[in-house]
Order: C-alpha cells, then sequence, then structure tokens
C-alpha cells in the first residue's frame, strides 16, 4: 500500500512517499504552502497510485493543537472531499528539529521531517 507523509508548514510543506509495498518512507520533496499545493497534492497522488495519507499533528508544547493544526484539518477536509482516500494524523512534535540533527539543515529538511512523520507512522501499524 502506497502512503505519502506531509509536515505541514504554513510557508513550506515537506512530502515524503513510502516504497510500493508502503514500508520505507523516503524524503521526496519540499514545496510552498501556496494556492498551487492542493492541485500539486492531489496530481502526486494520482500519479503514484497512493492510497493513504500521513499528515504530521500539530501540537505545542502543552499538547494543544497549534496555530498549524487548523489549516491541517482544512487541508484534510479537502482533500478527502476531493479524492476520498484515508488520512491519518500521527505526531509531528520536533520532527523538523530531529531531521535537522541527522542530516543538517538543508533544502530538504522538511521532506526528511515528513520521512519521519511517516515512518513513525508506518512502524506503529505492522
Amino acid at each position: 500500500m502506497k502512503r505519502i507523509g506531509i509536515d505541514f508548514g504554513t510557508k513550506k510543506i515537506g512530502i515524503a512517499v513510502s516504497d510500493e509495498s508502503g514500508q520505507m518512507a523516503f524524503p521526496h520533496e519540499v514545496v510552498p504552502n501556496n494556492k498551487d499545493f492542493m492541485s500539486y497534492i492531489e496530481k502526486l497522488i494520482q500519479s503514484r497510485q497512493v492510497e493513504e495519507i500521513v499528515i504530521g499533528h500539530s501540537l505545542n508544547n502543552d499538547g494543544e493543537p497549534n496555530k498549524v493544526h487548523a489549516e491541517v484539518e482544512n487541508f484534510i477536509t479537502d482533500i478527502t472531499l476531493s479524492l476520498g482516500i484515508p488520512v491519518h494524523l500521527e505526531p509531528e512534535q520536533y520532527s523538523t528539529k530531529e531531521a535537522s540533527h541527522i542530516q543538517g539543515k538543508d533544502k530538504m529538511t522538511d521532506a526528511s521531517a515528513a520521512a519521519l512523520i511517516l515512518n513513525s507512522y508506518i512502524l506503529k501499524n505492522k
């Protein structure tokens, strides 16, 4: 089962994809969070025949939804109505910081954070 992972930010969005079996996550790319994102992600999902989306559940240090979470909820609603595939939330606190620690801060850090989010989901659901 192919999956896609998303590290959703207000300015840019990290994307990871799984292998064919859905058991390994790989950084894919970082795209701007703009009006073209929804169209882009729909095309990516369709072209890769993705069956599930895993998106980082954005919480503050108290475990409460932060300001990004409202945008994540809107995205989940839009993508569910558009494509009808399952969307799962996976805790993502410090995923970008962890990705930066592993590889250093570069243009693919958010994609690596998306891969960490997707991998966390995969490991919990084997």
